[in-house]
């Protein structure tokens, strides 16, 4: 049975025909008309009788609004995607729904059974209204009296508001319409085999330390170690998934070789386990901003942004260095907040008694005998870890160098987890 679909003809939505993407530029109800356009080709100038009718035409999935949430991002839902026994409870609402609309089951007064139409259901003599009351109060009686027979039919809980929301949606959708979501087959996603995630990893491996490769040239080496390790009996996933999956899993390609290798290096060391701060200084947290200001470096200087560079000690939640720049930040403004961190910030003559040390835990001459004079009160330490985002500034070969010699570990966070930084 061929499905009943409203289609949206206001401008912008999209339409496949033939396999091509169609856009509405311009809809005429008043006369029927309809233009159509895409990319680098004339305008498509036709009617609705000739859209209605034309044998290979459908929505596109990226019309987001005339899709409900089922099928947004995959084909429409259809009746096949319903298991074979959730199909006649699917059709059982719409024969509820054609009786509260015509007064027969069927839909069609030649088609009527035995005792219709039923006096609360008779089209002329009753309004809409009256007659989904009067289908409520009926599947409420039947809940009563056999409450397992309904539950097992899944109308024990039909409401007024129900019945209008089931029969807007088998105007819309068709008889799928009626069905809950919850019964269409389960979205499939991307499958990964242990097989073909050795095999990605394997060639990420080995893609490190090489030219950078397309996406193309990745999928060969994936067929090509599965066939070797597994045999070709293996399956493997398409591009498009293998693509989307290398995408997910290790982030965009678009950084140059050097500096991928150098942040596949410090995520090595990475251990997945939740990481507990007992200690200042053990993690120190860095991060770059663009102030919202301008500023100028001189008074017949032109305006400049102005990057706000911040050091936090993740325990004390207090910030242990700042640093502000001109343009962008570099490396070497990453390097010189580490050495901020590690170095006590002498007092100026100007500040108040108020900024002396006063750092639990280390009385201030010894601080005043090591730095040979007051020192404000800032903790400094040699921090153990450092976590940063995936800046080019944090992937640096200096500031790798830098890591090595402070003896401090730099983590870039993990990808799409905020809650590192």
């Amino acid at each position: 049975m061929t499905a009943a679909v409203a289609w949206d003809l206001s401008p912008g939505n999209e339409f496949v025909v033939n396999g091509v993407p169609w856009t509405v530029e311009a809809f005429q109800p008043q006369v029927g008309k309809v233009v159509l356009v895409r990319p680098e080709h004339e305008a498509w100038k036709t009617s609705v009788r000739q859209l209605m009718h034309h044998p290979n035409i459908r929505p596109s999935t990226r019309t987001r609004k005339d899709l409900p949430a089922a099928s947004r991002g995959r084909q429409p839902k259809g009746v096949l995607d319903l298991p074979p026994s959730k199909r006649p409870l699917v059709m059982l609402r719409v024969d509820h729904l054609r009786e509260v609309e015509t007064g027969f089951r069927s839909g069609d007064p030649l088609n009527a059974l035995p005792g219709e139409p039923k006096p609360q259901y008779d089209p002329n003599s009753t309004t809409l209204t009256e007659r989904r009351h009067a289908k409520v109060r009926e599947l409420r009686q039947d809940t009563i009296h056999n409450p397992d027979l309904a539950a097992a039919h899944c109308l024990d809980k039909v409401s007024y508001r129900t019945l209008i929301r089931w029969d807007l949606d088998r105007r819309r959708f068709g008889p799928v319409g009626c069905a809950d979501d919850r019964w269409l087959r389960e979205a499939t996603g991307r499958q990964i085999s242990a097989a073909v995630r050795e095999a990605i990893f394997a060639v990420r491996h080995e893609t490190l330390h090489r030219s950078k490769l397309t996406a193309k040239d990745r999928e060969r080496l994936i067929h090509q170690y599965v066939r070797e390790e597994f045999g070709k009996d293996e399956p493997v996933p398409s591009y498009e998934t293998l693509r989307v999956v290398w995408k997910e899993w290790f982030g965009s390609t678009g950084a140059r070789q050097r500096y991928a290798v150098s942040a596949a290096r410090a995520q090595a060391v990475a251990t997945g386990r939740h990481v507990v701060v007992s200690r200042p200084g053990q993690v120190v947290a860095l991060d770059t901003t663009v102030l919202p200001v301008k500023v100028r470096e001189q008074v017949f200087g032109d305006p400049v942004s102005v990057h706000l560079t911040l050091a936090l000690d993740v325990y004390t939640h207090s910030i242990v260095a700042f640093r502000l720049t001109l343009v962008s930040d570099t490396s070497v403004d990453v390097a010189m907040i580490l050495r901020d961190v590690m170095m006590p910030l002498p007092m100026r003559p100007d500040w108040g008694e108020e900024m002396e040390w006063a750092y639990p835990g280390v009385p201030g001459s010894v601080i005043a005998e090591f730095t040979d004079g007051k020192v404000a009160g800032l903790p400094f330490f040699a921090p153990e870890t450092v976590t940063t985002d995936h800046g080019s500034v944090y992937k640096n070969h200096h500031l790798i160098e830098v890591q090595r010699v402070i003896g401090a570990t730099i983590r870039p966070s993990r990808v799409l987890r905020p809650t590192d930084k």
